[in-house]
């Protein structure tokens, strides 16, 4: 896809990353946190609402897209912080190209902006950025920009901020499905030896662990589409607040909610008891 010129897509973008110093609050706020109990390794978040954000504010949609980064940056910023490992943030899916042509080149060029400016912020904070989805579908410039960032960062091993950009959770179990079949039919892999472990190597997440928590914002209760394998025993947490109003306070609602759930796997109430550690057994009561 050719990007269209749009005017103003980066007007008023929110200020430098890792820019201001967290206050003396909301280090009390991370360290309740972290002492309250266990904090997810992996998040992953629907970032929905920037629409309805724009039109209940009176402002154009692209308004609305860019006072999403300005969320992105916070909630990154937070994560880092907290020692949170892997951070998946759904940015655009596969099918949202059969949005306007326009809104798609302005978020695109946005996305280069973004990206662009940032780089060496997040390299320098130790992050490392990653990609899930059909890369070649993007435009040659965002698809550049993205891999130079991921260059840069590669060796970094803070959090991990995991873009998942033209990503769908179906087209990421058939090109799973599609290797797989190539392995045996290759001779390389043992019809028998495909598992659950199996297929979850072959899936873009393969280097990462399941989200245990997976937050959606805006009122909306569903996937869309988004790490549908992966997601399979995640903490789902939904919240009315549009993603341009999402800012570290409501993570860490999203984080204490997470905190005071009992993860079973299927196993009742009392196995899960009594394979808890005593301390552990406390805080959930």
């Amino acid at each position: 896809m050719a990007l269209k010129k749009v005017t103003n897509v980066t007007t008023s973008l929110p200020s430098r990353w890792f820019s201001s110093d967290t206050n003396r609050t909301d280090k009390e706020q991370q360290a309740a946190l972290q002492k309250a109990g266990q904090l997810p390794q992996h998040i992953a978040i629907i970032m929905d609402g920037n629409g309805r954000w724009a039109k209940m504010k009176g402002k154009s949609r692209m308004e609305g897209h860019i006072a999403g980064v300005s969320s992105v940056r916070d909630i990154v910023e937070a994560c880092h912080q907290l020692g949170i490992g892997y951070l998946t943030l759904f940015t655009f899916s596969t099918e949202n190209w059969k949005r306007p042509e326009q809104e798609i080149s302005a978020l695109m060029q946005l996305l280069i902006r973004v990206i662009g400016r940032e780089s060496r912020k997040l390299h320098e904070n130790n992050i490392r950025l990653q990609v899930i989805g059909e890369m070649h579908r993007l435009p040659q410039k965002v698809e550049r920009v993205l891999r130079d960032c991921m260059e840069l960062t590669k060796e970094n091993n803070g959090l991990m901020l995991n873009l998942a950009l033209s990503y769908s959770g179906q087209w990421d179990m058939l090109q799973a499905c599609r290797a797989i079949a190539a392995d045996v039919q290759a001779g390389t892999l043992q019809l028998e030896a495909i598992d659950e472990a199996c297929m979850a190597s072959y899936l873009s997440t393969a280097e990462m662990p399941d989200p245990e928590l997976l937050i959606r914002t805006s009122g909306e209760f569903r996937l869309s589409n988004f790490l549908l394998w992966q997601s399979a025993y995640s903490e789902i947490y939904y919240t009315s607040i549009y993603w341009p109003d999402f800012r570290r306070e409501q993570l860490y609602e999203a984080l204490y909610d997470f905190q005071q759930r009992e993860r079973r796997f299927g196993q009742t109430s009392e196995q899960v008891q009594t394979r808890m550690p005593a301390s552990a057994q406390t805080q959930h009561h």
